[in-house]
């Protein structure tokens, strides 16, 4: 008898970096916007596509770093962040594969499975 897997939560984030948003930025303002144009509507297309799995999304913002001695502003790479719910991680991954962030220079997602302490 097969056992219905429980549903996990799994957090995505998604990278792109700082070097190249910079870099984008200095770029032709209308290539800029037909492509950000393009990408909103393929973002929105695939969002809508998996909406089902996803639980919240949000962008990440002005970023602090403490450590034992300081606080400091920092940058990172984190552009966004997602909380997913899904059966496996090789799920969640797979889904990602063929996300529009990917087509930032070199951009990356992260799947990082979020568990109860």
């Amino acid at each position: 008898m097969m056992t219905e897997l429980a549903t996990k939560k799994f957090m995505v984030l998604y990278l792109a970096p700082t070097s190249v948003l910079e870099d984008w930025a200095k770029t032709d303002p209308e290539i800029r916007k037909n492509a950000e144009q393009k990408m909103q509507i393929e973002w929105r297309k695939w969002m809508e596509e998996h909406a089902k799995m996803i639980s919240l999304t949000e962008a990440g913002g002005k970023t602090k770093r403490v450590t034992a001695s300081s606080i400091s502003d920092t940058k990172n790479d984190i552009m966004l962040y997602s909380f997913v719910e899904a059966k496996t991680h090789d799920e969640v991954t797979k889904v990602f594969a063929n996300h529009p962030h990917l087509q930032i220079p070199q951009s990356s997602i992260e799947v990082m499975e979020v568990r109860s302490m």
